[in-house]
């Protein structure tokens, strides 16, 4: 093979230092801009200009990038590779203009090359390299760990990783954006699904927790410079291959992180790649390869360099948290992970598995707050459902919560589900309100807290409220079908109901089999006089005894008083022992008054969790001027005016 000689290549409307494996893109409206490429990728545009045109064949690029003992899965890595490679070169594979595919054989370069002489370097040039300099120093000087030979506590590095993967993220947009003016508006940040090369389908809980904990740490920093889309809105993308530009217009992102994880016996490498919608072109890539042993104190020192990179402004408060030491017991974690992953899975099943991985993090290690609220989530659920008698969940899932509030009351995960008990089980709406405060004040970035927190508003009558953080979440997490559905409910419970007809509708978009959205709009379609159009969202609702209701209104609205009495009977006899408040609906929208109080008394005495929407519940209006509507309000502690 003939070497080209040393120095700078032109190709195209890039220039390649053959030495320092730098690629700039030149004639740009904002001058020479670099575009860094992780090892493997220049080593492959190397291998393509050192053959000059001529065809570089797929097993010549894996002998060169990969030695004899290196376990990966070659095919996928070399696609990989050559798609980021494109990708820097804002080239297409079905329209390309660089690299020519030969199909089942390799590759080669289609442009003439022009190599250039070395030029003494301006002070422009002489800038650049030092930043370059200074961000590779910082990258050296983040704490690493040393490796063990334990294959059991390799996973728990991921917490590391993800922490030093933020420093330069984070630090390299704060870099780029700091070469002309401040932070002119705020930055928007996309963490793609980390791509589970490792061969090995059960460790797509690793990757997924990776995904999440890279999105959980990025969040908590200052969501005015830095937001952060939700993990529900990315995950829709993993195991596919769209567009970088339709996931930036889908997202309304400026950054892309996109992200792998490979295994080879107990070594884990991690790639990261960074890049601007605009473009496409790599700002930043790297290779994360790392020692096995210890996670204790990581995350707080990273988040600390991330504060530092970014000139985050930290309260008193939240720089004495990153100094306290919080040691994990790494293989409580990799439990953590795991039930974390089930519960989000959402079957009876699943919720099982996750209680049982939950529990083990407890005994695993006790003090570690986080299973602690994961294990408080599942109980909740299983009693809610039935899984498990319902005192006895919910008694579980109280002293689980409280345990976690014990160990680290700043935690946010605990704070919010010490909402939900306030709020669902002990009916202590001012509790469960600022429980959900104190959630979103520690984790502004996290969807599922504003959420809550939109919720308790509503539920105090707050509905101004309630719609503008149901709007922030839509922000945070614009795929999600509950966020768009969230806004719907706020503004059906306003009376606004064709604004929350077309809510509703995207929630449905986004989501088809998500129950919520069809009935809100069964709702809607009746109060709007279109009781003909409820039934077939009706249909959609996949809770018998939630359909029931459905078309015990719907047929009343119809005039069917045989059809919505049988519907009506139908619920009383098998769910009147699980849901009474429903029924009390029934009769408050048939003008039945009697009954319905009657109803909403048996619902207090089960403490049925349905009695939370009382104060703003469309159905029960004709109530309102009923002296027994202000009592029951005051026993359930709402606001009677």
């Amino acid at each position: 093979m003939d070497h080209p000689r040393p120095g700078r290549v032109r190709l195209g409307r890039f220039e390649l230092d053959l030495t320092s494996g730098e690629l700039c893109s030149i004639d740009t409206t904002d001058g020479n801009i670099r575009v860094l490429l992780r090892e493997q990728v220049f080593q492959v545009l190397r291998m393509l200009v050192e053959r000059q045109g001529t065809i570089v064949t797929r097993e010549e690029i894996k002998i060169r990038l990969w030695p004899n003992d290196t376990v990966v899965d070659f095919d996928h890595s070399i696609n990989a590779t050559i798609k980021a490679l494109r990708r820097a070169l804002g080239d297409s594979a079905d329209n390309p203009r660089y690299i020519e595919t030969l199909a089942r054989r390799g590759y080669r370069l289609m442009l003439p090359m022009q190599y250039l002489e070395s030029a003494p370097e301006t002070t422009l040039e002489k800038d650049r390299r030092q930043r370059d300099q200074n961000a590779v120093e910082m990258s050296e000087n983040t704490p690493r760990v040393q490796r063990q030979e334990s294959p059991r506590r390799w996973k728990a590095a991921l917490v590391i990783a993800s922490g030093v993967i933020l420093v330069g993220v984070v630090g390299f947009i704060s870099w780029r954006h700091s070469l002309s003016t401040p932070l002119p508006r705020r930055i928007r940040l996309a963490v793609l699904p980390f791509a589970n090369l490792t061969g090995d389908p059960n460790k797509e809980y690793l990757a997924d927790g990776l995904t999440e904990e890279t999105i959980s740490q990025l969040g908590r920093l200052n969501p005015e410079q830095l937001g952060v889309i939700a993990r529900t809105s990315v995950m829709g993308y993993k195991h596919k291959d769209e567009r970088l530009d339709q996931i930036g217009r889908d997202l309304s992102v400026q950054y892309v992180l996109e992200n792998s994880l490979r295994e080879s016996g107990d070594h884990l490498r991690l790639t990261s790649q960074l890049i601007p919608v605009k473009d496409q072109t790599h700002l930043w890539s790297q290779d994360y390869d790392y020692p096995l042993n210890d996670i204790l104190n990581v995350e707080d020192e990273v988040a600390k360099a991330v504060a530092r990179e970014i000139q985050l402004r930290l309260t008193s408060q939240q720089q004495l948290e990153l100094s306290r030491p919080h040691p994990v017991n790494p293989e409580a974690f990799d439990a953590y992970m795991q039930g974390h992953y089930y519960f989000e899975r959402d079957t009876d099943k699943d919720t099982e598995m996750a209680a049982k991985y939950f529990e083990r993090a407890t005994q695993l290690d006790p003090s570690y707050a986080l299973s602690w609220v994961g294990l408080s989530r599942a109980r909740k659920w299983q009693a809610v459902t039935g899984l498990i008698p319902r005192e006895e969940g919910y008694l579980a899932a109280r002293e689980a919560v409280e345990r976690a509030l014990a160990l680290n009351p700043n935690l946010a995960e605990a704070q919010a589900q010490m909402g939900r008990i306030k709020e669902q089980i002990d009916f202590d709406w001012t509790g469960a309100d600022a429980s959900y405060r104190r959630a979103v004040e520690l984790e502004p970035g996290d969807p599922e807290n504003v959420r809550s927190a939109a919720s308790s508003a509503a539920i105090l009558g707050r509905l101004d409220e309630a719609l503008q953080l149901n709007r922030r979440a839509v922000d945070l997490d614009p795929l999600n079908a509950h966020s768009w559905a969230g806004v719907g409910e706020i503004e059906f419970r306003e009376g606004k109901l064709d604004e929350a007809e077309a809510h509703l509708k995207k929630a449905h978009e986004l989501r088809p089999d998500d129950f919520l959205s069809s009935m809100f709009l069964s709702e809607i379609y009746v109060m709007q006089g279109r009781p003909q159009d409820a039934l077939p969202e009706i249909e959609r609702v996949g809770y018998p005894e939630m359909r029931m209701f459905l078309y015990a209104i719907a047929y009343n609205a119809l005039g069917r008083k045989k059809d919505s009495d049988a519907a009506s009977r139908e619920l009383i006899a098998k769910y009147q022992g699980i849901d009474p408040y429903l029924i009390a609906e029934i009769y408050a929208f048939r003008n039945q008054s009697d009954e319905a109080f009657e109803w909403l008394d048996r619902a207090y005495a089960q403490r049925n969790d349905g009695l939370i929407h009382t104060k703003v519940d469309p159905l029960l209006k004709s109530l309102h001027n009923d002296p027994r509507f202000a009592a029951l309000l005051k026993k359930l502690n709402l606001p009677t005016t």
